[in-house]
């Protein structure tokens, strides 16, 4: 497996680079989130579609680039630096996605141009209480109407759900609660009778909602994918999605780390710099390894997708693994050597700390992808 960037990755690399430098400063997210309104700026959200970052994963037939998780992750980490909020997440690797796998034609050609320009955003609706990170724990329910279905249920956390356009229902069809069989997708608009949303805000200032269904009525034509079978296509979008995640977290460490090293370099004690002491230089090399162990274990997860690896879904496990605890590590010492400074909300510092904190959960924490990697290796 092939690790290097080619002439392209390193194109695409440096220009997401530049485009968040230069337009995703620390201080636009601060002015989102004490702006109160809305957690994204559509027109950040639309210059990032114009340079084509939101059609890397979809096929040129759907309008995308047809490229692959490994041009993805460039794109994430790069957003990862500046903690950009826009719902490439959330409207591109998990909504999007379900549709470009496994929407119809109709499907596909009525959402995905709009979601790949930017113009619509489409949120996945599939956490629910007491499931924790479990994908086959679906209590809500879609009835057969004769001429369609009636939805019926609560999803939480779901990602950008207090903006998103329309919405992949994750609902169960037949079985019980946690039963792998009998779950299916469905495309419900946001703005259908009988659904409504409590907007929230996580703890690193990114929107979501509890979405209730409340008798939601849809046509056959809402069913993404074959009745029944919609576990499949929901394991295959977390999956990506996490990988696209992982490249953000690697963003995330990767800056923190760089931050708290130009610190240990310019803060003085006893008039020498704070980083010539041998204990923060100890430190600074573990995260140094930290960054670096991430790097490798999502480039290979994202590769291994790309080629359809058997060993994708193992890789996926340890790249989420590995990069939950190391951005929460990394990011727990930033603040810690940036001392009492590091601890007020004035220093950037700390908004590192609290997005590795909600990433460290999405899709599963470090605990429960090393349990998923030991079920997927028989141990």
């Amino acid at each position: 497996m092939e690790l290097a960037l080619t002439e392209d990755q390193t194109m695409l690399a440096n220009t997401a680079s530049s485009f968040i430098q230069e337009n995703s400063p620390i201080s636009r997210m601060r002015a989102l989130r004490d702006g109160g309104t809305q957690s994204f700026s559509p027109d950040v959200y639309k210059q990032m579609a114009e340079l084509g970052w939101t059609g890397i994963p979809f096929s040129e037939a759907d309008g995308g680039m047809d490229m692959g998780m490994a041009e993805m992750i460039l794109v994430t980490e790069a957003m990862g630096r500046g903690l950009a909020p826009e719902p490439v997440l959330t409207s591109i690797m998990m909504g999007g996605q379900a549709l470009a796998l496994a929407g119809s034609d109709a499907q596909r050609a009525q959402w995905l141009p709009a979601v790949i320009e930017a113009d619509k955003v489409i949120a996945l609706a599939h956490l629910e209480q007491g499931g924790r990170h479990s994908l086959t724990h679906v209590a809500t329910k879609a009835q057969s109407t004769g001429g369609g279905y009636r939805l019926s249920g609560e999803k939480l956390h779901v990602l950008e759900g207090d903006s998103a356009d329309a919405f992949v229902i994750v609902a169960r069809t037949s079985g019980g609660t946690k039963d792998a069989e009998g779950i299916s997708l469905f495309l419900v608009p946001g703005d259908a009778s009988g659904l409504s949303r409590t907007a929230q805000k996580r703890v690193d200032s990114r929107g979501c909602a509890v979405i209730n269904l409340d008798g939601v009525e849809v046509g056959k034509d809402a069913l993404v994918g074959a009745e029944g079978a919609g576990l499949a296509v929901l394991e295959q979008v977390i999956e990506r999605a996490t990988v696209a995640l992982c490249g953000e977290m690697l963003g995330g460490m990767s800056e923190a780390f760089e931050r708290t090293i130009e610190y240990l370099k310019e803060r003085k004690q006893f008039d020498v710099p704070i980083g010539s002491f041998q204990a923060l230089k100890h430190r600074a090399a573990n995260m140094f390894i930290e960054v670096e162990l991430s790097r490798s274990a999502t480039m290979a997860a994202a590769r291994a997708i790309d080629e359809g690896g058997d060993d994708a879904s193992s890789l996926v496990a340890v790249a989420k693994a590995r990069c939950s605890d190391a951005y929460v590590l990394i990011a727990n010492e930033a603040v810690q050597m940036h001392g009492g400074i590091g601890m007020t909300d004035e220093h950037d510092i700390g908004l590192f700390m609290k997005r590795a904190r909600a990433a460290e959960i999405t899709f599963g924490d470090a605990g429960h992808q090393r349990d998923r990697y030991a079920t997927l290796n028989s141990y």
